[in-house]
């Protein structure tokens, strides 16, 4: 998947915002870190809104659909 189509539909999850869209959100962000890494997960999760709108933060890891959050 390229990343400007993993951006149009994460904008398309975001958009509707429901629980059912962020595990849809979950699973786009899972292949866009196996195909293009952690950055790109980050720099979409921001220029989506991910962060607002699920609650997504920057440096989450996305892995089969389930988000790791890194406890400090």
């Amino acid at each position: 998947m390229t990343l400007e189509r993993a951006r149009e539909l994460l904008l398309v999850q975001a958009g509707f915002g429901s629980f059912y869209n962020g595990n849809s959100a979950k699973l786009i962000l899972s292949q866009v870190q196996r195909e293009h890494g952690q950055a790109a997960v980050d720099r979409l999760i921001v220029e989506c809104g991910l962060d607002r709108v699920f609650g997504f933060q920057p440096g989450t890891r996305f892995e089969n659909g389930i988000a790791h959050t890194r406890y400090q």
